[in-house]
Order: structure tokens, then sequence, then C-alpha cells
């Protein structure tokens, strides 16, 4: 009996469930690339160049571990376009017994290989790359009203005993967020992740998406991704001996014309599988242990993986699909063309746009508290900024993306997952970043044409959402400021956000 083993193109690793079950000698193993997957959303030049790149590497690496593989390119003649119709067509083609397959990340590929027309068995296996099962996650979340990650994230460390000392943690701090918000006026010479030249199999990938995805967002070249598992373990060690030791103090710090700062880099291939979250904990902890880099660059490194990124696929899978429908503010406005065309005068959208055309990459806090930021106190509809996110960068897939946006940075959940919405005027923009120095806007006017738009931005943004932000807890100073403000004041942060809020339309 010979089972097909579909292997999807974030899962690009021998320990995936799926592969460990591959008896070499009967099954077949099926990767596909499919057009529906590129243009569902139209995804960014770079991202569909990465996939398809990785995807190619590891095929060839498992046909010379003997594994007998069948690879479906996109200008196959015979490819349907369609991941449930290859499969079918694959199938029929060989003598198949059965269908295996690790659980997809999102939702929608669930479910269309659960909608399958094909009379064979189809089993879907857990995804075991992550710390925490759906069925623990679920177990956690039972009778709580609300979820917060810290409290999942502690958890996580007890269990799995990571940067912890017995019962207690490292250090004696669970996280050192307080030492983590330093910006450097004074840095320069930031080193670089490692990056590659595109080899053999990864040329033609670029001519294809040069080809036939021209019309979508972002610069494909230079195109300088690692695309094999021994490529990402490179960009891996080199961000541990080169950049971890000061992550932890300025990850929240940008800079112009340093896209990276001090961060890994390394999402997008946690994301596809070319590197494990175990792996990389364990080598975090082990250049802690050394003395290599301080507890606050590892705790807060580790809190990302750990603790963020295993809480928001929590979230994600216990709510879906209702989740993706979330509107808290009933924002409806339409994303702003500069999204696109970075034409703003507010430099630090311009900057951070920019970025991401050219790399397929943000740190996370020019994801939230510069584009996202920008996007809540506007009043952006929650499914156009769901779909940008999921365009431009190339570690967006559903699972990470949707917790990350609708519930992080637009609180369109209510509160489900953060404890209050990340929203701040140009002060903190000012003080985390070099943006506004080159700003067309002044960031400390409060009013006025000349203005910093996120001053009156965020006034009006908690003066018109007062009767929902009110009584939470977290803005209690600041709805104690508002308050204070005079008749007149609020008069003209409502004047100035409706002149400006006025040109997006």
């Amino acid at each position: 009996m010979a089972s097909l083993i579909l292997l999807l193109g974030d899962q690009l690793n021998t320990k995936i469930s799926s592969l460990r079950c591959c008896n070499k000698s009967t099954d077949l193993i099926l990767m596909c690339e499919v057009v529906q997957e590129c243009t569902y959303v139209k995804h960014h030049k770079k991202k569909i160049a990465l996939i398809f790149s990785a995807m190619r590497h590891f095929v060839a690496e498992l046909n010379e571990n003997g594994f007998k593989t069948i690879y479906v390119k996109l200008n196959d003649p015979e490819n349907t376009g369609k991941l449930s119709s290859e499969l079918i067509r694959i199938t029929r083609l060989n003598n198949i017994d059965s269908i295996l397959v690790t659980e997809p990340s999102e939702y929608r590929v669930l479910q269309e290989l659960k909608s399958l027309k094909i009379n064979i068995q189809v089993n879907i296996l857990d995804d075991d790359r992550f710390y925490a099962s759906h069925e623990e996650f679920t177990h956690w979340a039972k009778d709580k009203t609300r979820l917060r990650m810290e409290n999942f994230y502690r958890l996580m460390r007890s269990k799995h005993k990571v940067l912890m000392n017995e019962t207690k943690p490292e250090g004696g701090k669970w996280n050192y967020d307080k030492q983590n918000r330093n910006f450097p006026k004074h840095l320069k010479n930031i080193p670089d992740p490692v990056q590659f030249i595109p080899d053999e199999i990864t040329k033609p990938v670029l001519t294809l998406v040069e080809n036939q995805f021209h019309d979508h967002f972002g610069d494909l070249y230079p195109f300088t991704f690692a695309t094999t598992r021994k490529q990402a373990l490179k960009v891996l060690n080199d961000f541990i001996k080169h950049r971890l030791a000061h992550f932890g103090e300025y990850q929240d710090a940008m800079l112009q014309n340093q896209p990276y700062m001090y961060h890994s880099v390394i999402s997008f291939y946690l994301n596809i599988g070319l590197l494990l979250p175990k792996e990389v904990i364990n080598k975090i902890e082990s250049a802690y242990t050394k003395g290599n880099i301080p507890i606050n660059s590892a705790e807060g490194f580790i809190r990302q993986i750990l603790g963020w990124r295993e809480y928001v696929r929590g979230i994600y899978w216990l709510n879906m699909p209702d989740y993706a429908k979330k509107n808290y503010f009933k924002a409806q406005r339409k994303l702003p063309g500069f999204f696109w065309s970075s034409e703003t005068k507010l430099n630090c959208l311009h900057q951070c746009i920019n970025q991401s055309r050219e790399y397929a990459y943000a740190h996370h806090i020019q994801r939230l508290m510069v584009l996202g930021n920008f996007t809540l106190l506007t009043g952006i509809n929650p499914d156009e900024v769901n779909e940008w996110y999921m365009i431009v960068y190339a570690d967006a897939f559903e699972w990470v993306e949707l917790p990350n946006v609708s519930g992080m940075i637009l609180y369109a959940d209510g509160g489900y997952l953060a404890s209050k919405p990340y929203s701040a005027g140009g002060a903190y923009i000012n003080k985390m970043s070099n943006y506004c120095e080159s700003c067309h806007y002044d960031v400390k006017q409060k009013s006025g044409p000349d203005a910093c738009p996120f001053n009156y931005l965020y006034w009006n943004f908690l003066h018109t959402h007062r009767k929902k932000l009110g009584n939470n807890q977290r803005l209690a100073m600041v709805y104690s400021t508002l308050s204070k403000m005079s008749a007149d004041k609020i008069k003209q942060i409502r004047l100035d956000s409706k002149n400006y809020l006025s040109t997006l339309n």
C-alpha cells in the first residue's frame, strides 16, 4: 500500500510529522507550486520567490536522501493551479491508497483539504513543531474571559524549563522589558544579517516570479534570503554571535537606512520550517548560559518565540473562523494609497513602507507602533489592514498575521488578546527613532497644519472611543489627561483630525 504525503510550502523540514511516517520504499511525496496560493492575496514578489526556491531546494534534499518525490512547478502545463485539484490529479495518476499531511498552518487551507472530493482516506497529523498543542492551549484558555500572553508565557517557561532556576525564573524576573527600550543615538556599523547570492536553483525561480507576478507589490531584486536549512542555520548562528547581545536593549529602536537593527531576521525561516523553534531557543539559552549574552537579550528573544509566537497560534486556532470578522471599533476607512506608493509627508510611514517594499520585512515596532498605530488611529477597515500585512511581509502567514493585526494592532477583538490598544502620539516615535528629524511635520507641535498628525489623531481616537475604552484601567491616566483638556483644545483636536482624515479619502 502506498501513501501520498503532501508537503506544504511552510513544512520544509525532515522532522515534520508527515515525513516521519514516510515509508521510503512505497510512499510518494508531493509538493506543488500553485497559482492559487500566490494570488488569494497578491503576495510580495520576494515572498513567492523565497517559498518556491526553498521548496525546490528541499525537494532536491529529499531526493538525495532516498525519498520518492513528485514536484509540480508553477509553469508545468498539467498544473491545474489549485492545491486540491493537484492533489486529486496526482492521486489518480498513481496507485495511492491514502493521503497523509501535517495540519496546514492556515484555516483556509485546512478547510480546503477537509472538503476534498476524493474516495481515499485523508489523514491530517498534528503539527508538533510547536511547544503547545491545540488541546493544551484550549485547556489553558478554558473559562478565561481574557487571555494574557504573559501568563501563558510563564506557563511555557515553567513547563519546558526554559531560562529557569529550579522553580524560579533565571535572574529573578520573568521579563526585562524595562531594559529593552533604549535608542542607539550614537550607534553606527550595526552588523547586517548574513545574505546569500542566488544559486542555480533560485535563479529560474526569480525569472518565473518576475514574469508571472510582475504586477505584485515589492522589489524582487536584490534577492538575498536563505533558501536552505544550512543557510538558515548560518543566519541564526551569525545573529547569536554578532547581534543578539544588543537585541534586548535596542529591540524597539528604529533608524533610517537600518532595516534590521539587532533583530534576528529568522521569522521567514521559522515560519516555513527551515528552522525549528526548539532548536532556536536551545541555542539562545546555551549562549546565555555560556555568558555570551545578557539576560535581557536572552529573555526578550525567547519571549518572542516561546511566548508570543506560541500564544498567537493558540489564539488563531481557538477562534477561527470568527476571529477574522472582528471589528470592535467598526472601522470602515479604506487603506490610503500611499501604503503602496509610500508617497506621504509622514517620514516614519514613508521609511517603513519603503523598507517593506524593498525587503519584505519590518521589525515588530515598525509594524506595531508606526504602520499599525496609524491604521488604528485613522480607523482603517481591519480587512484592508490584514490584507496589506499579508501581502507585504515575507514571513506573513494568516495564523501569525491575523492575531497580530486584528488583536494587537487594531484591537478589533475588543481586548480579547491585548489589554489595551497600542496607540501613541508622535512623541513615542520620536523617542524610539530618528524618523522625526527628517519629517515634513513638526513632532513638537500639537495642533495646526504643521503639527505631526499622530499627535492630534491619538487624542481624537481616545475621544471618539471613550465609551468603549474609558473604563480600561491601563488607560486611566491618559483619560484623566483628556478630561482636563479645555473644550477649545478638544475642538481643535477634532478639527485637525477631520482635516487630515479628509485627505485620506
